[in-house]
């Protein structure tokens, strides 16, 4: 295990290596743990806006997902059960035995996988504009599990058109108009696709979960395991990527979710309003206690094997809305 220390993205990293692949992550404050997850092509520096808030009441993890950021891309397991298995042992070397988890889009998918596998280690469970909650998703996504995606980008991503692609993006993003709103976080992840390994690692992640058809990977199965565990699902009304519909869904499914929408907000709401965003955690973390774990518990609901009814004959509502204005 080796272990070092850099800067990246206005916070020190440090770096563990762990079954042979370079981990890289950010540990910052004090307090009960919180672990950050972030999504598909970005890094922990999508997490940079609310950060040092939450660190003034707990100890923040927010760890580069193998394949990208700073950590290894290696050939090797980027399932939502390989990765949660991956956190499961990044905290077993820090020494933390239990966290709330955060987990933004597909990172959102890794955060319900780790609760699934890992309750005993899981205190609640936090999912920010999540995959895993139904079908939807953008077509771009669904572009990068074509066959040979990996090698069409090769050109797209050459010096010369990635400044022009990546530059045009970001003005785009400050032109208020709403489709665009989140095209400044589009153009950092495009900017990573220039190095083939990251392309590669990126093209494996999504081809995990997503298919021509849209999102694989559901919690529909197993959203009953939440019973017991305090579940908050946080949504951008205007989020393009994964539609704020899917939240109504994570109400179906988990009854007991709070459901925040926030109005103004894309599908990085906690970059859009980070002072709003922390105080939703804050206060979601105040008002509910830590699962605890029971394995006859468990036991038992396994082998009821429930089952839910069809989202589409359930009734939707949404828990509460936030407006920003």
């Amino acid at each position: 295990m080796l272990r070092a220390a850099g800067t990246a993205g206005g916070h020190e990293l440090e770096y563990l290596t762990i079954h042979g692949h370079r981990r890289a992550f950010v540990r910052t404050g004090s307090g009960p743990a919180l672990l950050l997850l972030h999504g598909l092509g970005a890094d922990h520096t999508t997490w940079e806006p609310v950060i040092d808030q939450l660190a003034r009441r707990y100890t923040v993890i927010a760890p580069d997902l193998l394949g990208h950021g700073q950590s290894a891309k290696p050939r090797a397991d980027y399932s939502v059960g390989g990765y949660a298995n991956g956190m499961r042992d990044l905290l077993t070397v820090l020494g933390i035995d239990k966290v709330t988890v955060v987990g933004h889009s597909f990172g959102g998918g890794v955060a319900m996988q780790f609760a699934y596998q890992f309750p005993e280690r899981t205190e609640r469970l936090m999912l920010v504009g999540s995959g895993g909650l139904g079908p939807d998703v953008h077509p771009v996504i669904r572009a990068i599990t074509t066959p040979g995606f990996e090698y069409l980008m090769g050109p797209l991503t050459l010096p010369g058109v990635r400044h022009v692609v990546a530059t045009a993006m970001r003005g785009l993003s400050r032109t208020g108009v709403k489709e665009f709103r989140d095209f400044d976080e589009v153009a950092s992840i495009y900017e990573t696709f220039q190095d083939f390994d990251a392309r590669s690692a990126i093209c494996h992640v999504t081809r995990a979960v997503v298919d021509w058809r849209g999102q694989i990977v559901t919690m529909a199965d197993r959203a009953y395991l939440t019973e017991a565990m305090p579940l908050c699902v946080i949504w951008g009304e205007d989020d393009r990527v994964i539609p704020a519909t899917h939240a109504s869904l994570a109400s179906v499914l988990a009854p007991s979710a709070r459901v925040e929408i926030i109005s103004n907000a894309g599908h990085f709401p906690h970059k859009d309003h980070p002072e709003r965003f922390v105080r939703i955690v804050n206060d979601f973390v105040r008002k509910t206690q830590p699962a605890t774990y029971s394995r006859s518990r468990f036991r038992s609901l396994l082998r009821t094997g429930y089952v839910p009814a069809p989202v589409a004959e359930q009734p939707v509502e949404i828990a509460s809305v936030t407006p920003i204005r």
